[in-house]
């Protein structure tokens, strides 16, 4: 994970991986501090994990997105480098008015990082840019 998150989230991400690295499930005063620190944010992502809803999807080059399919449905396009998530939410409540540190799609992402949740889909470099290149479409 890189730090793009503040330093009391990394160090809660790191506690959860080792927590559930050695016992294979989280226990309940770390499930508090991610309620506390990530806010309404903290079930439903806890809930795309257990759905097993995110993928990482990897090109030859090592180019990588996350894809995460939301509870509506729709599929999002997430990036764990630079923080960033295609979904409305995330442009409402992290980007315009501050009011998140992320979405429930990325925390969805780190969680499933440090937990080994993530589904893996190697695709060609034409395939991950058609991917990337969907998503601005839908953008505009």
């Amino acid at each position: 994970m890189e730090s793009t998150l503040p330093a009391v989230a990394e160090e809660l991400l790191k506690e959860i991986k080792k927590a559930f690295q050695e016992t294979s499930h989280v226990p309940d005063d770390l499930l508090l501090g991610l309620k506390f620190i990530f806010g309404p944010s903290a079930v439903p992502a806890l809930d795309l994990v257990d759905q097993r809803s995110v993928t990482r999807v990897m090109s030859p080059s090592g180019r990588t997105a996350y894809q995460v399919l939301g509870s509506s449905g729709k599929l999002y396009t997430c990036y764990s480098s630079c923080h960033f998530c295609t979904c409305p939410a995330f442009d409402f409540t992290v980007l315009q008015k501050s009011e998140s540190l992320l979405c429930k799609h990325i925390l969805a992402v780190y969680l499933s990082q440090a937990m080994g949740a993530c589904q893996e889909l190697s695709v060609s470099e034409e395939q991950l840019t058609s991917i990337l290149l969907a998503e601005e479409e839908d953008e505009g």
